[in-house]
């Protein structure tokens, strides 16, 4: 079973917004449809009632990655246990469609969609994927993206536990950032110490 394909499902769905910037692409059919990639087989149910399932699965998502980057994980468990009792998975054995280099099948574990509509499959296959890498790699490494204004989850697999930004982009954007500030720090010192002067007080003479 591919843990980690199928917690992205997780992550893509949390980061179709982007609530410090207003933006939010999860607007459509086929914006749906675009989540589910390859398994569009899932997506071949998708209705415009799904655009409102799915982003209200994503907002309890979110939760669960922010109550993780805040290291409450007794509230990140809880929130996701909440997610995997009403979006229940079925796991499969699958290979029929698959053959080894012996011409035997390749057994494999597969999320097999769920039969009601759209969201439901989706949200199965998302949490369950991310209840693996939670329990696998443990709660720490469900984080929320620390260069603002971006607030992308993402999932660490490092193996120094070092992630802090969804991408590389965002740390470069972060470290330029925290650069410039302690520059304006240091100027702003450097200026003190050679000015040798301190704030005045205003006293008259009585």
């Amino acid at each position: 079973m591919e843990l980690t394909y199928y917690s992205d499902f997780a992550v893509r769905l949390v980061n179709t917004e982007e609530p410090l910037r207003g933006t939010d692409t999860l607007t459509s059919v086929e914006a749906v449809r675009a989540l589910f990639g390859v398994h569009q087989y899932g997506a071949r149910r998708v209705g415009e009632a799904d655009v409102t399932r799915l982003r209200a699965v994503r907002t309890r998502l979110r939760a669960v990655f922010t109550a993780a980057a805040e290291g409450d994980e007794a509230r990140a468990v809880d929130l996701l246990n909440a997610l995997l009792l009403e979006y229940p998975a079925s796991p499969q054995i699958s290979g029929h469609d698959e053959l080894t280099d012996s011409g035997r099948p390749n057994w494999h574990l597969h999320l097999a969609e769920h039969p009601s509509n759209a969201t439901a499959g989706y949200a199965a296959i998302a949490c369950m994927g991310l209840a693996f890498q939670l329990t696998d790699l443990g709660v720490d490494r469900l984080g929320v993206c620390g260069a603002a204004p971006c607030r992308n989850a993402y999932i660490d697999t490092s193996t120094n536990r070092s992630k802090r930004y969804c991408s590389d982009r965002c740390a470069t954007r972060a470290n330029v950032a925290a650069y410039r500030a302690r520059r304006r720090r240091e100027r702003s010192l450097n200026n003190r110490t050679e000015d040798g002067s301190q704030p005045s007080t205003a006293t008259s003479d009585r």
